[in-house]
């Protein structure tokens, strides 16, 4: 990408495109075109058309999405397929027909069948069955993969996708209710301090292993991928270890100072047992992330009481 390169981050104020904005801002990069999602509809397919063709960016970041926890995705499953996949086909069609020269389209881990062997490869794609809570968003990022490929086969352009794991780090959501495992936990061991709760409850045994990977570690894989990266073949962009949920819980727990004592509420769900991403593609490559993860939960955390504690 060249320095005075006109880049479309779409989804610029969630939590990976503004983790993809500052990284593009330190490597030196300022001809940004950003638009809220109140100034441009990307459902609308011909508020898209005419905004491509007024602005013609040459580099575009595809991090706009409609996302959501287990809750939100299994309710609103008409919402979460049919906006997503407008989305995608609205700036994916108009980045070949304004002739970007690349365009980096995010996934997610949800991609992959729900029994897959782990560490999950990519060639894992659509070799079995979706977890059913989540199966309208997984399609819907399966359909933005094959466009990005099929764009590339049939045009030749310049479409490339990373499958991020599980992110967290600045502008995450904690919403009580919707929001992912590690800023959800962030949230209830924040209130249980305040409000000198002596238990803080986490849902399950506490066993489930999973994998978190700041955004700003994110963001620079994507930046090094953008740089390097041309193929067809999509990448995965993980930390490269996981942990349970039990020691993520007191290791936020540590961070965040509370010291009440956790109750495992087995009575609920744990999801998949595992769900690590094998990065060993993109470790390959010659990049590996920078950030540990007591670090970046010390970063989210103080994300977290910025915006959410007065």
């Amino acid at each position: 990408m060249e320095k005075e390169a006109k880049i479309y981050i779409a989804g610029h104020r969630g939590m990976v495109g503004s983790a993809m904005h500052r990284r593009l801002q330190q490597a030196g990069f300022t001809n940004f075109v950003l638009r809220t999602s109140a100034e441009l509809d990307l459902r609308n397919q011909q508020a898209v058309t005419g905004f491509f063709e007024n602005e013609k960016p040459e580099y575009v970041f595809l991090a706009a999405a409609k996302v959501g926890g287990i809750v939100a995705n299994n309710i609103y499953r008409a919402d979460f397929i049919y906006d997503n996949l407008q989305i995608q086909n609205n700036i994916i069609h108009q980045s070949y027909k304004n002739e970007v020269k690349k365009l980096m389209f995010f996934g997610s881990s949800c991609i992959y069948p729900k029994a897959a062997p782990q560490p999950m490869k990519e060639e894992y794609l659509l070799t079995g069955v979706l977890e059913q809570t989540n199966e309208p968003y997984a399609i819907a990022k399966i359909a933005g993969i094959k466009l990005c490929e099929s764009y590339r086969r049939q045009y030749g352009c310049n479409f490339i996708s990373v499958m991020p794991t599980n992110l967290y780090g600045p502008n995450d959501n904690y919403h009580p209710e919707n929001s992912h495992v590690l800023p959800a936990l962030i949230r209830k061991f924040e209130e249980a301090k305040t409000q000198q709760s002596p238990t803080v409850t986490i849902w399950g045994t506490g066993s489930p292993l999973r994998e978190f990977l700041y955004a700003d570690d994110l963001a620079d894989a994507c930046y090094h991928l953008m740089q390097n990266y041309n193929e067809e073949l999509f990448v995965n962009v993980g930390y490269g270890e996981d942990l349970s949920i039990k020691d993520l819980a007191l290791l936020i727990k540590k961070v965040v100072g509370y010291e009440g004592e956790l109750v495992f509420d087995t009575a609920r769900p744990d999801g998949t047992a595992r769900k690590l991403m094998d990065s060993s593609r993109l470790f390959a490559t010659g990049w590996k992330p920078r950030i540990n993860l007591e670090d970046g939960i010390k970063l989210a955390y103080e994300d977290f009481l910025s915006k959410h504690i007065s």
